[in-house]
């Protein structure tokens, strides 16, 4: 796994954005896994800049989300739908067929989540997967414990999770779902890319467990330790209990000139 320490999360998001605009150049019809929350929104504002100013061009591309909350249809305000038109698609000429996220409504989940899978599938794997991770070590909403060859399914969020989201719901822990459908481990673990991003010092633990720490379900981040391309953006506090911090920043500022982040 290549630790990238940057000085803050905004340097951190551009960075990301920057290895994500270097794929949709060189393959202009790319698949690209996405993900919510604020971890991502610096990343996001870089490309939406990009493609304004610098003509950066989605209209090949095909995007997947990590996850959806169960329950929320697309229109709510604080659905992964809702929250990826403001921040993403709504700025960017990515084809509204192209996009995909898991259907929160479907009466029938599991058919739901063999269907995402299958569209996966269908679309040649997704080259490159953005990652938050949780102060817990969960990525998607692959809970600890979750098994890392899962696949595409319902989870129950805990209440660590749920209090870390109810930020998104103004504050009120009774409006946070229960549950979710989410790309498990496996799925991660098949794009040929991972992209984990993590900021500030709440996600220190999460960071040094997952990147240093034994491969465990108990930090569903660890099994990133497995993936042949797997790249960790951290700022600073994030990296702070990272015991080889200074061996990445070392690596990080003396690649050779082909292996540079443009």
């Amino acid at each position: 796994m290549e630790i990238i320490i940057q000085p803050t999360p905004e340097a951190g998001g551009i960075i990301a954005a920057r290895i994500i605009a270097k794929l949709v150049r060189t393959k202009p019809d790319c698949v690209l896994g996405l993900a919510t929350g604020s971890t991502p929104l610096a990343t996001y504002r870089e490309l939406v800049r990009m493609h304004h100013d610098e003509g950066l061009d989605f209209s090949r591309v095909t995007t997947f989300n990590l996850d959806e909350y169960v329950g929320l249809p697309p229109e709510h305000p604080h659905s992964y739908h809702a929250f990826m038109d403001e921040h993403f698609f709504g700025h960017v000429n990515v084809p509204r067929a192209r996009i995909h996220i898991p259907d929160g409504m479907a009466r029938d989940v599991p058919a739901e989540c063999a269907r995402y899978e299958a569209a996966i599938v269908a679309a040649a794997g997704i080259d490159l997967q953005l990652l938050g991770i949780g102060t817990d070590g969960h990525i998607g909403f692959n809970e600890p414990s979750s098994s890392l060859a899962s696949r595409t399914r319902i989870k129950t969020l805990t209440e660590r999770t749920r209090a870390d989201n109810a930020r998104f719901f103004g504050g009120d822990l009774a409006q946070v779902p229960f549950h979710c459908i989410t790309m498990g481990v496996g799925t991660i673990m098949a794009s040929r890319e991972v992209l984990m991003l993590a900021f500030g010092a709440r996600k220190a633990d999460a960071v040094a467990a997952a990147v240093e720490g034994p491969i465990t379900a108990m930090n569903p981040a660890s099994m990133l330790q497995m993936h042949a391309v797997a790249k960790c953006v951290v700022d600073e506090p994030a990296a702070a209990k990272l015991s080889r911090r200074d061996y990445y920043r070392w690596v990080f500022a003396n690649k050779p000139d082909w292996q540079r982040i443009a």
